[in-house]
Protein backbone atom coordinates (compact mmCIF):
# COMPACT_ATOMS: atom_id res chain seq x y z
CA UNK A 1 0.00 0.00 0.00
CA UNK A 2 2.82 2.38 0.74
CA UNK A 3 5.21 3.17 -2.09
CA UNK A 4 7.45 0.17 -1.66
CA UNK A 5 8.19 -2.22 -4.51
CA UNK A 6 9.32 -5.76 -3.64
CA UNK A 7 10.81 -4.73 -0.31
CA UNK A 8 13.16 -2.07 -1.71
CA UNK A 9 14.67 0.49 0.65
CA UNK A 10 14.70 4.27 0.60
CA UNK A 11 18.12 5.85 1.11
CA UNK A 12 19.37 2.54 2.48
CA UNK A 13 16.73 2.48 5.23
CA UNK A 14 13.89 -0.07 5.10
CA UNK A 15 10.51 1.61 4.67
CA UNK A 16 8.19 1.37 7.65
CA UNK A 17 5.12 -0.68 6.72
CA UNK A 18 2.21 0.87 8.54
CA UNK A 19 -0.37 0.73 5.79
CA UNK A 20 -2.13 -2.11 7.60
CA UNK A 21 -3.57 0.55 9.91
CA UNK A 22 -5.51 1.93 6.96
CA UNK A 23 -7.45 -1.33 6.84
CA UNK A 24 -7.93 -1.77 10.61
CA UNK A 25 -7.66 1.76 12.01
CA UNK A 26 -9.45 1.24 15.36
CA UNK A 27 -10.11 4.97 15.44
CA UNK A 28 -13.45 6.68 15.95
CA UNK A 29 -14.01 10.33 16.88
CA UNK A 30 -17.68 10.92 17.64
CA UNK A 31 -17.21 14.39 19.13
CA UNK A 32 -15.88 16.97 16.63
CA UNK A 33 -12.30 18.07 17.31
CA UNK A 34 -10.31 20.85 15.69
CA UNK A 35 -7.40 19.78 13.52
CA UNK A 36 -4.02 21.40 13.17
CA UNK A 37 -3.84 23.12 9.76
CA UNK A 38 -0.47 23.36 8.06
CA UNK A 39 -0.05 25.64 5.07
CA UNK A 40 -3.15 27.24 3.58
CA UNK A 41 -6.58 25.93 2.55
CA UNK A 42 -8.46 28.44 0.35
CA UNK A 43 -11.61 29.96 1.78
CA UNK A 44 -13.69 28.87 -1.22
CA UNK A 45 -13.18 25.26 -0.08
CA UNK A 46 -15.29 26.00 3.01
CA UNK A 47 -17.97 23.39 3.50
CA UNK A 48 -18.30 19.80 4.62
CA UNK A 49 -16.36 16.89 3.19
CA UNK A 50 -17.88 13.49 3.90
CA UNK A 51 -16.00 10.24 3.36
CA UNK A 52 -17.35 6.69 3.60
CA UNK A 53 -15.78 3.25 3.50
CA UNK A 54 -14.53 0.46 5.74
CA UNK A 55 -13.48 1.35 9.27
CA UNK A 56 -12.13 -2.14 9.98
CA UNK A 57 -12.70 -5.76 9.03
CA UNK A 58 -12.21 -7.81 12.19
CA UNK A 59 -14.38 -8.25 15.29
CA UNK A 60 -14.13 -10.78 18.10
CA UNK A 61 -16.92 -13.27 18.42
CA UNK A 62 -17.77 -15.48 21.40
CA UNK A 63 -14.73 -16.65 23.38
CA UNK A 64 -12.61 -14.05 21.63
CA UNK A 65 -12.52 -15.92 18.31
CA UNK A 66 -12.19 -13.28 15.55
CA UNK A 67 -14.63 -12.97 12.69
CA UNK A 68 -12.66 -11.59 9.74
CA UNK A 69 -14.08 -10.05 6.60
CA UNK A 70 -12.05 -11.29 3.65
CA UNK A 71 -12.82 -8.64 1.02
CA UNK A 72 -12.19 -4.90 1.28
CA UNK A 73 -15.69 -4.11 -0.02
CA UNK A 74 -17.13 -5.90 3.02
CA UNK A 75 -15.27 -3.93 5.68
CA UNK A 76 -17.41 -2.40 8.44
CA UNK A 77 -18.72 0.97 7.30
CA UNK A 78 -17.45 4.16 8.90
CA UNK A 79 -18.33 7.72 7.84
CA UNK A 80 -15.98 10.68 8.32
CA UNK A 81 -16.86 14.37 8.39
CA UNK A 82 -14.40 17.22 7.83
CA UNK A 83 -15.98 20.63 8.38
CA UNK A 84 -13.98 23.42 6.76
CA UNK A 85 -14.82 26.83 8.23
CA UNK A 86 -13.84 30.21 6.82
CA UNK A 87 -14.77 33.76 7.83
CA UNK A 88 -15.00 37.00 5.85
CA UNK A 89 -11.84 38.16 7.58
CA UNK A 90 -9.15 37.81 4.91
CA UNK A 91 -6.43 37.42 7.53
CA UNK A 92 -8.26 34.74 9.51
CA UNK A 93 -7.08 31.21 8.67
CA UNK A 94 -9.39 28.41 7.63
CA UNK A 95 -10.31 26.06 10.50
CA UNK A 96 -11.06 22.35 10.11
CA UNK A 97 -12.91 20.06 12.53
CA UNK A 98 -13.26 16.30 12.27
CA UNK A 99 -15.62 13.64 13.55
CA UNK A 100 -16.41 10.07 12.54
CA UNK A 101 -18.67 7.17 13.41
CA UNK A 102 -18.97 3.46 12.72
CA UNK A 103 -22.39 2.76 11.17
CA UNK A 104 -22.84 -0.97 11.88
CA UNK A 105 -23.41 -1.24 15.64
CA UNK A 106 -25.96 -4.05 15.37
CA UNK A 107 -23.78 -6.10 13.02
CA UNK A 108 -20.81 -5.82 15.36
CA UNK A 109 -22.93 -6.70 18.38
CA UNK A 110 -24.36 -9.75 16.58
CA UNK A 111 -20.82 -10.91 15.77
CA UNK A 112 -19.74 -10.46 19.40
CA UNK A 113 -22.70 -12.46 20.65
CA UNK A 114 -23.00 -15.20 18.02
CA UNK A 115 -19.88 -15.10 15.85
CA UNK A 116 -22.31 -15.19 12.95
CA UNK A 117 -22.51 -13.02 9.84
CA UNK A 118 -25.44 -13.94 7.65
CA UNK A 119 -25.87 -10.76 5.67
CA UNK A 120 -25.43 -10.31 1.95
CA UNK A 121 -21.79 -9.47 1.17
CA UNK A 122 -19.57 -8.70 -1.78
CA UNK A 123 -16.90 -11.35 -1.38
CA UNK A 124 -17.27 -13.20 1.93
CA UNK A 125 -17.26 -17.00 1.78
CA UNK A 126 -20.61 -18.60 2.51
CA UNK A 127 -22.12 -21.78 3.84
CA UNK A 128 -23.56 -23.26 0.62
CA UNK A 129 -26.46 -24.78 2.54
CA UNK A 130 -27.82 -21.39 3.56
CA UNK A 131 -30.49 -20.19 1.12
CA UNK A 132 -30.85 -16.71 -0.26
CA UNK A 133 -34.47 -16.61 0.74
CA UNK A 134 -33.47 -16.62 4.41
CA UNK A 135 -31.43 -13.54 3.57
CA UNK A 136 -34.32 -11.92 1.75
CA UNK A 137 -36.55 -12.46 4.73
CA UNK A 138 -34.03 -11.10 7.17
CA UNK A 139 -32.77 -8.12 5.18
CA UNK A 140 -34.73 -6.88 2.18
CA UNK A 141 -38.16 -7.65 3.58
CA UNK A 142 -37.38 -6.13 6.96
CA UNK A 143 -35.87 -3.07 5.33
CA UNK A 144 -39.08 -2.52 3.39
CA UNK A 145 -41.04 -3.01 6.59
CA UNK A 146 -38.90 -0.44 8.35
CA UNK A 147 -39.35 2.00 5.48
CA UNK A 148 -43.13 1.66 5.64
CA UNK A 149 -43.17 2.01 9.43
CA UNK A 150 -44.23 -1.62 9.94
CA UNK A 151 -42.75 -3.48 12.89
CA UNK A 152 -39.24 -4.72 12.07
CA UNK A 153 -36.68 -6.49 14.25
CA UNK A 154 -33.81 -4.72 12.50
CA UNK A 155 -32.52 -1.25 13.16
CA UNK A 156 -30.60 1.32 11.12
CA UNK A 157 -27.19 -0.21 11.92
CA UNK A 158 -28.12 -3.76 10.93
CA UNK A 159 -26.97 -3.50 7.29
CA UNK A 160 -23.47 -2.73 6.00
CA UNK A 161 -24.00 0.10 3.49
CA UNK A 162 -21.05 2.38 2.77
CA UNK A 163 -19.82 2.94 -0.80
CA UNK A 164 -21.14 6.36 -1.82
CA UNK A 165 -22.91 9.25 -0.07
CA UNK A 166 -25.81 11.44 -1.21
CA UNK A 167 -26.80 14.77 0.29
CA UNK A 168 -30.50 15.77 0.13
CA UNK A 169 -31.37 12.70 -1.93
CA UNK A 170 -34.49 13.45 -4.03
CA UNK A 171 -37.58 11.42 -3.28
CA UNK A 172 -36.81 10.79 0.39
CA UNK A 173 -37.45 14.24 1.82
CA UNK A 174 -41.15 13.99 2.62
CA UNK A 175 -41.03 10.32 3.59
CA UNK A 176 -38.51 11.08 6.29
CA UNK A 177 -40.59 13.68 8.12
CA UNK A 178 -41.37 11.19 10.85
CA UNK A 179 -37.78 9.99 11.21
CA UNK A 180 -35.59 10.91 14.11
CA UNK A 181 -34.61 14.54 13.55
CA UNK A 182 -31.01 15.65 13.19
CA UNK A 183 -29.46 17.44 16.11
CA UNK A 184 -28.20 20.20 13.82
CA UNK A 185 -29.95 23.32 12.62
CA UNK A 186 -29.21 22.49 8.97
CA UNK A 187 -28.51 26.14 8.31
CA UNK A 188 -25.95 24.89 5.81
CA UNK A 189 -28.69 23.39 3.63
CA UNK A 190 -27.66 19.80 4.33
CA UNK A 191 -31.00 18.33 5.30
CA UNK A 192 -30.40 14.60 4.75
CA UNK A 193 -27.43 12.32 4.25
CA UNK A 194 -27.62 8.79 2.87
CA UNK A 195 -25.11 5.97 2.58
CA UNK A 196 -25.52 3.87 -0.57
CA UNK A 197 -24.16 0.68 -2.11
CA UNK A 198 -24.81 -1.51 -5.18
CA UNK A 199 -27.86 -3.10 -3.59
CA UNK A 200 -31.35 -1.65 -3.35
CA UNK A 201 -30.91 -0.18 0.11
CA UNK A 202 -30.10 3.19 1.67
CA UNK A 203 -28.98 4.09 5.18
CA UNK A 204 -29.95 7.54 6.39
CA UNK A 205 -27.52 9.14 8.84
CA UNK A 206 -27.47 12.41 10.72
CA UNK A 207 -25.46 14.97 8.68
CA UNK A 208 -23.68 16.32 11.78
CA UNK A 209 -23.39 13.56 14.38
CA UNK A 210 -23.29 10.80 11.72
CA UNK A 211 -25.66 8.73 13.86
CA UNK A 212 -27.66 6.19 11.79
CA UNK A 213 -31.34 7.10 11.57
CA UNK A 214 -33.13 4.60 9.32
CA UNK A 215 -33.19 2.32 6.29
CA UNK A 216 -35.05 2.63 3.01
CA UNK A 217 -35.29 1.05 -0.43
CA UNK A 218 -36.11 2.28 -3.93
CA UNK A 219 -39.66 0.96 -3.60
CA UNK A 220 -40.29 4.16 -1.64
CA UNK A 221 -39.61 6.01 -4.88
CA UNK A 222 -41.70 3.78 -7.16
CA UNK A 223 -43.41 0.40 -6.54
CA UNK A 224 -41.77 -1.16 -9.61
CA UNK A 225 -38.27 -0.52 -8.26
CA UNK A 226 -38.32 -3.79 -6.34
CA UNK A 227 -35.19 -5.39 -7.78
CA UNK A 228 -32.27 -6.40 -5.61
CA UNK A 229 -29.47 -4.39 -7.25
CA UNK A 230 -28.71 -0.83 -8.37
CA UNK A 231 -25.72 1.44 -9.00
CA UNK A 232 -23.95 2.96 -6.02
CA UNK A 233 -23.13 5.84 -8.37
CA UNK A 234 -26.46 7.35 -9.35
CA UNK A 235 -26.05 10.34 -11.67
CA UNK A 236 -27.37 13.83 -10.95
CA UNK A 237 -28.34 16.49 -13.47
CA UNK A 238 -25.89 19.32 -12.71
CA UNK A 239 -28.57 21.99 -13.26
CA UNK A 240 -31.69 20.51 -11.66
CA UNK A 241 -30.28 18.01 -9.16
CA UNK A 242 -32.58 15.32 -10.60
CA UNK A 243 -31.30 11.77 -10.01
CA UNK A 244 -30.96 9.00 -12.62
CA UNK A 245 -30.22 5.35 -11.88
CA UNK A 246 -31.23 1.81 -12.71
CA UNK A 247 -32.89 -0.91 -10.67
CA UNK A 248 -32.11 -4.55 -11.52
CA UNK A 249 -34.65 -7.23 -10.70
CA UNK A 250 -32.95 -10.61 -10.93
CA UNK A 251 -34.99 -13.60 -12.03
CA UNK A 252 -35.49 -16.03 -14.88
CA UNK A 253 -36.09 -12.93 -17.03
CA UNK A 254 -34.01 -10.23 -15.39
CA UNK A 255 -35.20 -6.65 -15.80
CA UNK A 256 -33.34 -3.33 -15.72
CA UNK A 257 -35.58 -0.34 -15.00
CA UNK A 258 -33.88 2.98 -15.73
CA UNK A 259 -35.55 5.73 -13.71
CA UNK A 260 -35.54 9.44 -12.95
CA UNK A 261 -36.40 11.16 -9.67
CA UNK A 262 -37.22 14.87 -9.75
CA UNK A 263 -35.43 17.03 -7.18
CA UNK A 264 -38.24 19.60 -7.28
CA UNK A 265 -41.23 17.28 -6.89
CA UNK A 266 -39.75 14.08 -5.47
CA UNK A 267 -41.69 12.10 -8.09
CA UNK A 268 -40.12 9.12 -9.87
CA UNK A 269 -40.75 7.90 -13.42
CA UNK A 270 -39.53 4.80 -15.24
CA UNK A 271 -37.72 5.93 -18.39
CA UNK A 272 -37.10 2.50 -19.90
CA UNK A 273 -37.53 -1.19 -19.12
CA UNK A 274 -34.81 -3.45 -20.52
CA UNK A 275 -34.55 -7.24 -20.44
CA UNK A 276 -30.96 -8.45 -20.57
CA UNK A 277 -28.53 -10.65 -18.68
CA UNK A 278 -27.94 -9.39 -15.13
CA UNK A 279 -24.53 -7.91 -14.40
CA UNK A 280 -22.61 -6.09 -11.68
CA UNK A 281 -22.79 -2.44 -12.77
CA UNK A 282 -21.35 0.04 -10.29
CA UNK A 283 -22.17 3.16 -12.33
CA UNK A 284 -23.81 4.51 -15.48
CA UNK A 285 -23.57 7.56 -17.76
CA UNK A 286 -25.61 10.75 -18.02
CA UNK A 287 -25.30 13.19 -20.93
CA UNK A 288 -27.36 16.26 -21.67
CA UNK A 289 -30.20 14.34 -23.35
CA UNK A 290 -29.61 10.70 -22.52
CA UNK A 291 -29.00 8.07 -19.85
CA UNK A 292 -26.50 5.49 -21.08
CA UNK A 293 -26.50 2.09 -19.39
CA UNK A 294 -23.55 -0.06 -20.40
CA UNK A 295 -23.72 -3.74 -19.52
CA UNK A 296 -20.06 -4.66 -19.46
CA UNK A 297 -18.39 -8.00 -18.82
CA UNK A 298 -19.41 -8.75 -15.23
CA UNK A 299 -22.40 -11.00 -15.82
CA UNK A 300 -23.90 -13.05 -13.02
CA UNK A 301 -23.89 -16.77 -13.64
CA UNK A 302 -27.01 -18.91 -13.93
CA UNK A 303 -29.15 -15.93 -15.02
CA UNK A 304 -28.38 -14.23 -11.72
CA UNK A 305 -29.87 -17.00 -9.60
CA UNK A 306 -26.40 -17.74 -8.25
CA UNK A 307 -26.33 -14.45 -6.37
CA UNK A 308 -29.71 -15.23 -4.86
CA UNK A 309 -28.43 -18.58 -3.66
CA UNK A 310 -25.02 -17.79 -2.19
CA UNK A 311 -25.40 -14.10 -1.23
CA UNK A 312 -21.92 -13.37 -2.54
CA UNK A 313 -21.62 -10.95 -5.46
CA UNK A 314 -18.06 -11.82 -6.42
CA UNK A 315 -18.51 -15.58 -6.44
CA UNK A 316 -21.73 -15.11 -8.41
CA UNK A 317 -20.03 -13.28 -11.29
CA UNK A 318 -19.18 -15.61 -14.16
CA UNK A 319 -15.57 -15.72 -15.43
CA UNK A 320 -14.76 -12.92 -17.85
CA UNK A 321 -15.68 -13.91 -21.42
CA UNK A 322 -13.46 -12.13 -23.98
CA UNK A 323 -15.91 -13.06 -26.75
CA UNK A 324 -19.00 -11.52 -25.17
CA UNK A 325 -19.64 -7.98 -26.40
CA UNK A 326 -20.46 -5.12 -24.04
CA UNK A 327 -23.92 -3.74 -24.73
CA UNK A 328 -24.72 0.00 -24.53
CA UNK A 329 -28.33 1.16 -24.07
CA UNK A 330 -29.15 4.80 -24.90
CA UNK A 331 -32.31 6.08 -23.17
CA UNK A 332 -33.92 9.44 -23.85
CA UNK A 333 -34.32 11.47 -20.66
CA UNK A 334 -35.96 14.62 -22.03
CA UNK A 335 -38.86 13.72 -24.31
CA UNK A 336 -40.23 10.38 -23.11
CA UNK A 337 -38.95 8.37 -26.08
CA UNK A 338 -37.57 5.56 -23.94
CA UNK A 339 -34.85 3.34 -25.37
CA UNK A 340 -33.69 4.93 -28.62
CA UNK A 341 -30.63 2.88 -29.58
CA UNK A 342 -28.44 -0.09 -28.66
CA UNK A 343 -24.71 -0.32 -29.35
CA UNK A 344 -22.10 -3.03 -28.89
CA UNK A 345 -18.36 -2.84 -28.28
CA UNK A 346 -15.48 -5.18 -27.53
CA UNK A 347 -15.71 -6.55 -23.97
CA UNK A 348 -14.22 -4.84 -20.93
CA UNK A 349 -14.99 -4.19 -17.26
CA UNK A 350 -15.36 -0.91 -15.41
CA UNK A 351 -16.17 0.38 -11.98
CA UNK A 352 -16.42 4.07 -12.70
CA UNK A 353 -17.76 6.19 -15.49
CA UNK A 354 -16.14 9.61 -15.75
CA UNK A 355 -18.36 11.74 -17.97
CA UNK A 356 -20.60 11.71 -21.04
CA UNK A 357 -21.28 14.52 -23.47
CA UNK A 358 -22.78 15.09 -26.88
CA UNK A 359 -21.38 16.65 -30.06
CA UNK A 360 -22.39 16.87 -33.74
CA UNK A 361 -21.46 13.86 -35.80
CA UNK A 362 -18.43 14.55 -38.02
CA UNK A 363 -20.08 12.65 -40.88
CA UNK A 364 -23.40 14.50 -40.59
CA UNK A 365 -23.60 17.64 -38.38
CA UNK A 366 -27.37 17.19 -38.24
CA UNK A 367 -26.82 14.02 -36.22
CA UNK A 368 -25.48 13.62 -32.69
CA UNK A 369 -22.86 11.33 -31.22
CA UNK A 370 -22.24 10.63 -27.53
CA UNK A 371 -18.75 10.57 -26.06
CA UNK A 372 -18.37 8.35 -22.99
CA UNK A 373 -15.27 8.44 -20.77
CA UNK A 374 -14.54 5.80 -18.13
CA UNK A 375 -11.84 3.86 -16.30
CA UNK A 376 -11.36 0.59 -18.17
CA UNK A 377 -10.16 -2.80 -17.01
CA UNK A 378 -9.29 -5.57 -19.45
CA UNK A 379 -10.94 -8.27 -17.34
CA UNK A 380 -12.25 -8.98 -13.82
CA UNK A 381 -8.91 -9.47 -12.07
CA UNK A 382 -9.32 -6.19 -10.17
CA UNK A 383 -12.28 -7.60 -8.25
CA UNK A 384 -10.12 -10.40 -6.85
CA UNK A 385 -7.21 -8.05 -6.13
CA UNK A 386 -9.24 -6.38 -3.37
CA UNK A 387 -9.10 -9.22 -0.89
CA UNK A 388 -7.42 -7.97 2.28
CA UNK A 389 -4.78 -10.67 1.97
CA UNK A 390 -3.67 -9.21 -1.37
CA UNK A 391 -3.97 -5.58 -0.34
CA UNK A 392 -1.81 -6.07 2.75
CA UNK A 393 1.01 -7.87 0.94
CA UNK A 394 4.13 -6.56 -0.80
CA UNK A 395 3.16 -5.29 -4.29
CA UNK A 396 4.32 -7.19 -7.35
CA UNK A 397 4.85 -5.95 -10.91
CA UNK A 398 1.59 -7.54 -12.07
CA UNK A 399 -0.64 -5.33 -9.89
CA UNK A 400 -3.95 -4.85 -11.70
CA UNK A 401 -4.26 -1.33 -13.15
CA UNK A 402 -6.87 0.44 -15.30
CA UNK A 403 -6.60 2.76 -18.28
CA UNK A 404 -8.51 5.92 -19.11
CA UNK A 405 -10.76 5.08 -22.05
CA UNK A 406 -13.08 6.94 -24.39
CA UNK A 407 -15.90 5.40 -26.40
CA UNK A 408 -17.96 7.16 -29.05
CA UNK A 409 -21.57 6.19 -29.80
CA UNK A 410 -22.04 7.54 -33.34
CA UNK A 411 -25.19 8.80 -35.06
CA UNK A 412 -27.70 8.52 -32.23
CA UNK A 413 -31.13 8.26 -33.87
CA UNK A 414 -33.76 10.91 -33.17
CA UNK A 415 -36.46 8.25 -32.88
CA UNK A 416 -36.24 4.76 -31.38
CA UNK A 417 -34.40 2.31 -33.62
CA UNK A 418 -33.73 -1.44 -33.40
CA UNK A 419 -30.80 -1.22 -35.81
CA UNK A 420 -27.66 -2.72 -34.22
CA UNK A 421 -24.85 -0.18 -33.85
CA UNK A 422 -21.19 -0.19 -32.89
CA UNK A 423 -19.57 1.80 -30.07
CA UNK A 424 -16.06 2.84 -31.06
CA UNK A 425 -13.10 2.77 -28.67
CA UNK A 426 -11.13 5.89 -29.66
CA UNK A 427 -8.79 6.21 -26.65
CA UNK A 428 -7.25 3.63 -24.35
CA UNK A 429 -4.43 5.20 -22.35
CA UNK A 430 -1.29 3.44 -21.11
CA UNK A 431 -1.99 1.92 -17.71
CA UNK A 432 0.68 4.07 -16.07
CA UNK A 433 -1.63 7.01 -16.83
CA UNK A 434 -4.77 5.35 -15.45
CA UNK A 435 -6.94 7.25 -12.96
CA UNK A 436 -9.22 5.17 -10.71
CA UNK A 437 -11.85 6.75 -8.46
CA UNK A 438 -12.02 9.45 -11.15
CA UNK A 439 -13.36 12.99 -10.74
CA UNK A 440 -13.62 16.06 -12.98
CA UNK A 441 -14.48 19.67 -12.30
CA UNK A 442 -18.24 19.35 -11.52
CA UNK A 443 -18.98 22.33 -13.81
CA UNK A 444 -17.99 20.10 -16.73
CA UNK A 445 -20.39 17.23 -16.09
CA UNK A 446 -22.20 16.66 -19.38
CA UNK A 447 -19.66 18.80 -21.26
CA UNK A 448 -16.29 18.12 -22.84
CA UNK A 449 -13.73 18.07 -20.01
CA UNK A 450 -10.01 18.22 -20.62
CA UNK A 451 -8.83 16.90 -17.26
CA UNK A 452 -9.69 13.94 -15.08
CA UNK A 453 -8.18 13.35 -11.63
CA UNK A 454 -7.91 10.11 -9.69
CA UNK A 455 -5.75 7.78 -7.66
CA UNK A 456 -2.70 6.44 -9.48
CA UNK A 457 -1.05 3.04 -9.38
CA UNK A 458 2.12 2.59 -11.38
CA UNK A 459 2.92 -0.82 -9.94
CA UNK A 460 4.52 0.45 -6.72
CA UNK A 461 1.56 -0.39 -4.50
CA UNK A 462 -1.25 -2.86 -4.05
CA UNK A 463 -3.78 -0.03 -4.32
CA UNK A 464 -2.54 3.53 -4.82
CA UNK A 465 0.84 5.24 -4.95
CA UNK A 466 -0.18 8.80 -5.75
CA UNK A 467 -2.73 11.13 -7.28
CA UNK A 468 -2.86 11.74 -11.03
CA UNK A 469 -4.13 14.48 -13.34
CA UNK A 470 -4.72 13.11 -16.87
CA UNK A 471 -4.99 15.47 -19.83
CA UNK A 472 -7.31 14.19 -22.58
CA UNK A 473 -5.84 16.62 -25.12
CA UNK A 474 -2.15 15.82 -24.66
CA UNK A 475 -2.70 12.33 -23.24
CA UNK A 476 -0.07 13.08 -20.61
CA UNK A 477 -0.27 13.02 -16.83
CA UNK A 478 1.00 14.96 -13.82
CA UNK A 479 1.32 13.35 -10.40
CA UNK A 480 1.39 14.12 -6.70
CA UNK A 481 3.29 11.51 -4.71
CA UNK A 482 5.06 11.26 -1.39
CA UNK A 483 7.05 8.33 -0.10
CA UNK A 484 5.05 6.09 2.22
CA UNK A 485 1.93 8.32 1.98
CA UNK A 486 -1.24 6.64 0.66
CA UNK A 487 -3.91 8.97 -0.78
CA UNK A 488 -7.60 8.28 -1.24
CA UNK A 489 -10.08 9.48 -3.84
CA UNK A 490 -9.57 13.16 -4.76
CA UNK A 491 -12.53 15.54 -4.60
CA UNK A 492 -12.44 18.60 -6.88
CA UNK A 493 -13.56 21.93 -5.41
CA UNK A 494 -13.68 24.64 -8.07
CA UNK A 495 -12.46 28.19 -7.54
CA UNK A 496 -15.60 30.33 -8.13
CA UNK A 497 -13.39 33.10 -9.50
CA UNK A 498 -11.36 30.77 -11.71
CA UNK A 499 -11.20 31.11 -15.48
CA UNK A 500 -9.75 27.70 -16.34
CA UNK A 501 -11.13 24.21 -16.00
CA UNK A 502 -8.39 23.28 -13.54
CA UNK A 503 -8.74 26.34 -11.30
CA UNK A 504 -9.52 24.81 -7.93
CA UNK A 505 -8.20 22.40 -5.34
CA UNK A 506 -8.27 18.68 -4.73
CA UNK A 507 -9.15 17.30 -1.31
CA UNK A 508 -7.88 13.82 -0.46
CA UNK A 509 -7.52 11.92 2.81
CA UNK A 510 -3.96 10.57 3.05
CA UNK A 511 -2.34 8.08 5.45
CA UNK A 512 1.21 8.98 6.43
CA UNK A 513 2.75 5.52 6.80
CA UNK A 514 5.79 6.85 8.60
CA UNK A 515 3.90 8.25 11.59
CA UNK A 516 0.73 6.15 11.40
CA UNK A 517 -1.67 9.13 11.16
CA UNK A 518 -3.89 10.59 8.44
CA UNK A 519 -4.39 14.10 7.14
CA UNK A 520 -6.71 15.97 4.81
CA UNK A 521 -4.55 17.02 1.86
CA UNK A 522 -5.31 20.14 -0.19
CA UNK A 523 -3.66 20.26 -3.63
CA UNK A 524 -3.64 23.00 -6.26
CA UNK A 525 -5.55 21.25 -9.07
CA UNK A 526 -3.57 23.10 -11.74
CA UNK A 527 -0.05 22.31 -10.51
CA UNK A 528 -0.72 19.20 -8.38
CA UNK A 529 1.35 20.83 -5.62
CA UNK A 530 0.36 20.76 -1.94
CA UNK A 531 -0.96 24.03 -0.55
CA UNK A 532 -2.16 22.84 2.84
CA UNK A 533 -3.26 19.99 5.06
CA UNK A 534 -5.30 19.35 8.21
CA UNK A 535 -3.78 16.73 10.49
CA UNK A 536 -5.87 14.02 12.19
CA UNK A 537 -4.67 12.50 15.45
CA UNK A 538 -5.44 9.00 14.27
CA UNK A 539 -5.90 6.83 11.20
CA UNK A 540 -8.78 7.44 8.79
CA UNK A 541 -9.44 4.04 7.21
CA UNK A 542 -8.87 3.61 3.50
CA UNK A 543 -12.28 4.37 2.04
CA UNK A 544 -14.14 4.49 -1.22
CA UNK A 545 -15.94 7.72 -2.02
CA UNK A 546 -16.79 11.13 -0.62
CA UNK A 547 -18.86 14.22 -1.14
CA UNK A 548 -18.01 17.90 -0.65
CA UNK A 549 -20.84 20.35 0.02
CA UNK A 550 -20.21 24.08 -0.01
CA UNK A 551 -21.60 26.10 2.89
Amino acid sequence: MTQLLNGQEKNGVPATWRHEQGFEPNFEQRTPVELNVVGSIPKYAAGVLYRTGPGGHEENGPNGKPVIMSHWFDGFTQVHRFKIDATDDIAAPVRVTYNSRLEVDEILQRIRETGDLKDFTFGQKRDPCESFFQKVTSTFTSVVSAATKSPSPRGPTSVNVGVTLSVNLPGFQSSEKDSKPSTGSHSSGIKTLHNKTDANIFQQIDPETLEPIGLATQTMLHPLLKGQMSAAHAKADPETGDIFNYNLEIGMKSTYRVFHTSASTGQTEILATIHDKPAYLHSLFLSGSYVILCIWGAHYSKAGLSILAIKNILESIAPFDPTKKARWYVIDRRNGKGLVATYESDPFFSFHTINAWERPSPSDPAKTEIVCDLTKHDNLDILHAFYYKSLMSVPTPDVVRPSVARFVLPDVPSTPSNEPRVAKLVLDSPKDLGAELPIINPSYFGKEARYVYGIANRGRSTLTDGLVKFDFQTQKAVYWEKWSHTPGEPIFVADPEGTREDDGVLLSVVLDGDVGKSYLLCLDARTMKEVGRAEVEGVVGFGFHGRHVRL
